[in-house]
């Protein structure tokens, strides 16, 4: 059987499944969330055995520091992850919500949340995505087809083995949820043209991930996840709360998309605040890249090329400009980001409120780090992704993001 052969069988299997998914009740869905979170509990050890070799993978390959925390798991992040499942079962299930009016032809009309079907994911070293993607697909009735990095392939094959046991022992088609476990590149290109089984497709990665998925899928894509944000500390901004808002959205995990890239600082509150960010982001062995007007006030920062402000490092590393008003700032941040997360430092509540109508991103934050971008921070329970466009969703994506609305039409002969 050739490789596109046993990718179209698996979607096939989804397609059938998320017909069934679809039919169960709330209830029965719970059901499952508890029995996945019980299962990986009871299967610690043998999912971080399973990573443990991803891990040495990774290390003889050179996989950097931060990429190697993203790819890692542990008891307590297992006991995290199964603590969301938990909290999922909370949450209100969105389907069959909706509105219902009468026409004066008579009819009846519903507009209801459905499922949407068949979800593919195409992700790269992190093992919590697939079980957060599994989650919410479930929980929303749709079946989920993952296709993993190939750093993670044995946990994720590992995880998807639970999850396939904790819908068998709930009555539910394993086939809910399939694994591609191919990690040639030849398999996510495949994936990418299921036309006719997968509803929708959600890359989670890097820019390079996402831009090859919007750029060759024949299905319908959801872009996520790319995230150059951006920070601004105005000039009547408190240098105490910039400082640890600055740390926080830079140091705390800088392999995450939510994570900050670049620091945009005016002018007024430059002399001030720049030499303290040097040292505060010395500690955490951050490397700083900045503008003329930036290494004057910090020599021992590199020179910032206009390349540094495209990118997503990912990693302790972090561009800086010194900006002369807000509207610089704003059309900085509206030219170079990915249109994800930024923020402003402020005590000025005019400035607060022309960043946040007029920087155009899925979050905008006053006096606050980026970092909360995060479906779980929402309210939301687990997230699939962040979408950074605008259609069909934009920001975390929860459990509404993962449904479509279906009209239900009743009548008594009407006709037109």
């Amino acid at each position: 059987m050739s490789l596109r052969e046993e990718i179209e069988m698996l979607c096939n299997n989804a397609k059938v499944a998320s017909q069934k998914m679809a039919l169960a009740t709330t209830e029965k869905k719970n059901e499952l969330l508890l029995r996945m979170a019980a299962l990986l509990e009871e299967e610690t050890e043998s999912l971080v055995e399973a990573n443990r070799e991803d891990l040495d993978a990774a290390e003889e390959n050179g996989i950097s520091k931060t990429m190697l925390d993203r790819l890692a798991i542990s008891p307590t992040r297992i006991l995290g992850i199964c603590q969301a499942l938990r909290s999922l079962v909370e949450l209100e299930d969105p389907i069959g919500k909706g509105e219902s009016w009468t026409r004066p032809s008579g009819l009846e009309i519903s507009r209801v949340r459905v499922p949407l079907g068949v979800v593919a994911m195409i992700y790269e070293a992190r093992p919590n995505v697939t079980v957060d993607s599994a989650a919410l697909c479930l929980k929303t009735g749709n079946a989920v087809i993952l296709r993993g990095g190939k750093e993670a392939i044995h946990t994720n094959m590992a995880i998807v083995r639970v999850i396939k046991r904790a819908l068998d022992d709930c009555g539910l088609d394993p086939h809910a949820v399939e694994l591609v476990e191919s990690t040639e590149r030849e398999s996510a290109q495949i994936l990418m043209t299921m036309r006719g089984f997968i509803d929708v497709l959600i890359p989670r990665g890097g820019k390079g991930l996402i831009r090859s998925v919007v750029e060759n899928a024949t299905v319908p894509v959801i872009e996520t996840g790319a995230g150059n944000c951006h920070l601004y500390v105005d000039d009547s901004a408190e240098v105490e709360m910039a400082l640890s808002v600055a740390v926080n959205a830079k140091c705390s995990r800088p392999s995450v998309c939510n994570a900050i890239e670049t620091i945009l600082v005016h002018a007024g509150v430059a002399a001030k605040f720049l030499p303290k960010l040097a040292e505060e982001m010395g500690k955490y062995a951050v490397e700083l890249r900045g503008c003329p007007r930036t290494r004057v006030l910090i020599p021992t920062a590199n020179e910032a090329t206009e390349e540094d402000f495209f990118t997503e490092y990912n990693d302790y590393i972090v561009a800086i400009k010194v900006v002369d008003t807000l509207a610089d700032a704003i059309s900085h941040i509206n030219k170079y980001s990915t249109g994800h997360s930024e923020a402003i430092i402020t005590t000025n509540d005019a400035n607060a409120e022309r960043f946040l109508s007029e920087v155009n991103s899925a979050a905008v934050y006053v006096n606050a780090s980026t970092r909360f971008t995060d479906g779980g921070e929402f309210g939301f329970g687990a997230e699939i992704g962040i979408s950074t466009q605008k259609l069909h969703v934009r920001g975390p994506m929860g459990l509404s993001a993962l449904t479509t609305e279906k009209y239900l039409v009743r009548g008594n002969g009407a006709i037109r």
